[in-house]
């Protein structure tokens, strides 16, 4: 089954994570699982990530998956801190009217500078989205523009931040319709003891576009290992149901889980 050869490489990590063994060193402390769970942390981030969709609205029998490889890297330019983020998908998707259709996505690079406030940090700046995908089903065939905003509140038991995007496309395929795309993430976890935690961080979509759009609810949980070099390892699982929405094809009930991994620069 595709959608079981795109979820591997989550797979596979969550079971080295499992095996005995494995290269982790003592339970993570709270602080360290909200900073595990921050995405303005600065550390060297590799995310392997997998949204498995059961349900499509419209599309009864329809399923669809997609593996997200993520990479973060923190630098530093003229004095301001900022958060280079790359995201390269691989999808399966229905091709209408039967059928399905696998393989990459289209890449999306943002660049976030880092402004700390108080007990709060924001982060903001461009983003670009490549129309790399080879399959119509997989990409928008567009070259795509916009800005993207995160705000978080760390707290000793928790996180609570928000994640928002906006591109519009400006260039590409003539004979595919154009993108205005708004997401917006809402961010909650809540710590647990022994590095176990709770989250909620479903991604609302609105296409400006054909004014469909979908808003699901997350509920799951994770847990975070640290090493004795200062890595983090955060596995997760977290169910998601749509409660709104407008539009074919929206997923009406989808599994997101993954695997992140930080590195601390410098040790």
């Amino acid at each position: 089954m595709r959608t079981t050869r795109l979820a591997e490489p989550v797979a596979a990590a969550v079971l080295a994570a499992a095996m005995p063994g494995s290269v982790l060193g003592q339970e993570a402390a709270r602080s360290a699982v909200t900073e595990a769970n921050n995405p303005l942390t600065p550390k060297i981030t590799v995310n392997l990530q997998n949204y498995y969709t059961t349900d499509l609205f419209g599309l009864p029998g329809q399923t669809a998956d997609q593996f997200l490889l993520r990479g973060l890297v923190p630098l530093k330019l003229f004095g301001q801190g900022q958060l280079l983020r790359a995201t390269l998908p691989v999808a399966w998707a229905p091709a209408l009217p039967d059928g399905s259709s696998s393989g990459l996505g289209d890449l999306t690079l943002m660049d976030l500078l880092l402004f700390p406030a108080g007990h709060m940090a924001f982060g903001g700046g461009p983003m670009l989205v490549a129309p790399t995908a080879g399959r119509k089903e997989t990409g928008a065939g567009k070259w795509q523009a916009g800005a993207a905003a995160v705000i978080v509140m760390p707290m000793p038991d928790a996180l609570l931040g928000a994640l928002a995007t906006y591109q519009q496309s400006f260039a590409g395929d003539d004979d595919r319709a154009e993108v205005s795309l708004l997401t917006f993430q809402p961010i909650v976890t809540y710590n647990l003891p022994e590095g176990f935690y709770l989250r909620s961080t479903a991604t609302w979509n609105f296409n400006f576009d054909n004014d469909d759009y979908y808003i699901p609810v997350g509920l799951g949980g994770g847990k975070v290992w640290v090493t004795d070099s200062g890595a983090t390892l955060n596995l997760f699982v977290e169910p998601q149901l749509t409660v709104a929405h407008q539009g074919d094809g929206q997923p009406s009930f989808q599994i997101f889980a993954g695997l992140n991994l930080q590195f601390p620069i410098g040790r």
